[in-house]
């Protein structure tokens, strides 16, 4: 029913945080909502998953799709429900994940909160075969990159003279952007600096 939602960070709970988008807060269970604390009062956008059951509609929400797809999944497994999914993605361990379902190593999975010997078995009997790890090996790869660009862009300033407290001052800025190259960050970073 919904694909994702952009609003602004209102407000971030264990479990939970409120989105404001349009002017409706919509309440949005995530694996660890805490990864957003840097977002307060920033626009966002949240990949959604409306589960229904007989007592409540839940809005879950992902940072990628690749996140949504592993939840989906998880979900179709027998003795995992929506709120032990989003346990096991809170971990942040997707690619080990899923490569210990593809590989068989029930003792892996069991080291995911909720996860005991069945329900590791469970999971491999159901989902081997069925997960994209290209998926997450890519948004873990431009992760990465970003990282080693962010890295360079410092080096480059520190290089070029700039003081420590001016690079400082504009690095959580330019961490926020989707930058591609180092050239786009010094870019970003000189634009920043001129303010």
């Amino acid at each position: 029913m919904y694909q994702y939602i952009q609003g602004k960070v209102k407000q971030i709970q264990p479990t939970y945080l409120v989105l404001e988008a349009n002017g409706i807060g919509y309440q949005i269970w995530c694996a660890n909502p805490f990864r957003w604390q840097e977002k307060m009062q920033e626009s966002i956008t949240l990949f959604i998953e409306l589960v229904v059951r007989e007592d409540a509609m839940l809005l879950y929400g992902f940072m990628d799709e690749a996140e949504k797809n592993l939840f989906l999944q998880l979900n179709k497994v027998s003795g995992i429900g929506p709120k032990s999914a989003l346990s096991i993605l809170a971990l942040d361990d997707q690619v080990g994940l899923v490569q210990a379902i593809e590989s068989a190593d029930a003792k892996y999975l069991m080291k995911f909160p909720g996860v005991g010997k069945k329900t590791a078995q469970q999971m491999i009997l159901d989902l081997q075969g069925k997960l994209d790890l290209s998926q997450m090996k890519e948004s873990e790869d431009l992760l990465t990159a970003k990282n080693s660009y962010l890295e360079e862009v410092k080096q480059a300033l520190d290089g070029l003279g700039y003081s420590k407290r001016e690079i400082e001052r504009i690095m959580p800025k330019i961490e926020k952007e989707a930058i591609q190259s180092t050239q786009e960050g010094l870019s970003l970073a000189f634009k920043l600096l001129i303010k």
